[in-house]
């Protein structure tokens, strides 16, 4: 994407910083400090590495309000003082990308007439929407993504989405505002949810006819899976982060501000509560449920109907259990083992 110029002045406004220096110095892009130029805006969070910083090419650095400021005023590099740099340099990255002002549906794509598009949407080649879909403004639908065709509910798509290519979102799913989808995902397929014929033995599926909605800001990586709900709900609430090869099952509810590493599974019927933070391959039991801001460490794993509660505790382990209880096992365990030998 290309990048588009703003000046110093303008962006210290929109990211509540601090300028030192000339305001009506400009930049195009963000950049790490090896690869910068010019026109690049790069940051550093502590002291020490602001020494290097100003001895790049880069045209602007933020950097933390405790940073040297003896340096700092010796220096006629224009710095943005922040109180999270790294936070301000990721929001500075999305206001340099170009807005992209000329987007268009491509003559590929199949939009019926009853499709409701908002104002500056993109629709990549070879898309297909079904009927009665609504997408928002500035939203971007990539290339050979299937939106909502074939039979049942209508999909509801808001406003600044950016859904990938090849991305499938089945009928009865609603996403919010600025909800990222990466290429490949399957949003609202059926669960995983059968029913044993105690007579033939054979597995017939239970009714999976629920919705799947996806809140303000949440993300999803890369061919990560959410099913929709069996007969309610599948719920995945606002500024939740999921990274890539993901599966949600049915009837989930995914707090605010949760984030879930890569190749992580959650049966049916679990509940994570706000602010729990899991790490890769991290496999959840049906009808558990995590507890407010709880940390479970890569590999972890919760049993069904487990429910795991300690704010701000790291869990670890299978069944997962406090890290420090989880290490103390191993040691005892590695004794046992060593004296056994």
């Amino acid at each position: 994407m290309d990048a588009m110029k703003q000046s110093l002045c303008d962006l210290a406004a929109r990211l509540g910083c601090r300028l030192q220096g000339d305001a009506s110095t400009t930049v195009t892009n963000v950049s790490s400090l090896q690869s910068a130029s010019s026109d690049s805006l790069v940051f550093v969070e502590d002291a020490d590495r602001l020494a290097e910083a100003l001895l790049s090419p880069a045209g602007a650095i933020i950097a933390p309000e405790f940073a040297d400021q003896a340096a700092a005023l010796h220096s006629n590099r224009p710095i943005l003082f922040s109180a999270q740099p790294r936070l301000s340099f990721a929001r500075a990255a999305k206001l340099l990308r170009d807005p992209e002002c000329n987007r268009i549906v491509h003559a590929t794509a199949v939009v019926p007439s009853s499709a409701r598009i908002g104002h500056n949407v993109a629709i990549g080649p070879c898309a297909i929407l079904g009927e009665q879909i609504a997408i928002g403004d500035e939203t971007i639908i990539g290339a050979g993504a299937v939106i909502g065709a074939g039979a049942g509910d209508k999909v509801t798509i808001g406003a600044d989405c950016r859904i990938g290519a090849n991305v499938t979102i089945y009928p009865g799913t609603t996403l919010g505002n600025r909800v990222v989808v990466q290429a490949g995902a399957v949003l609202g397929s059926e669960g995983f949810g059968y029913v044993r014929d105690a007579q033939t033995g054979r597995y017939e599926q239970s009714p999976q006819i629920g919705r799947l909605i996806i809140e303000d800001d949440v993300e999803i990586g890369a061919n990560s899976t959410v099913d929709r709900g069996a007969l309610d709900e599948t719920r995945i609430r606002r500024g939740a982060k999921i990274d890539n090869l993901v599966h949600i099952g049915h009837n989930c509810v995914i707090g605010e501000n949760v984030v879930i590493a890569a190749q992580t599974g959650l049966s049916g019927s679990v509940t994570i509560e706000d602010n729990v933070i899991m790490g890769g391959q991290v496999g959840i039991g049906d009808h558990a449920r995590v507890e407010a801001g709880a940390m479970i460490g890569g590999q972890g794993g919760i049993l069904p109907r487990k429910v795991l509660r300690g704010n701000g505790v790291v869990f670890w382990g299978t069944p997962a259990r406090p890290v420090k209880q989880h290490l103390k096992e191993l040691a005892f365990l590695a004794r046992l083992a060593k004296n056994n030998g």
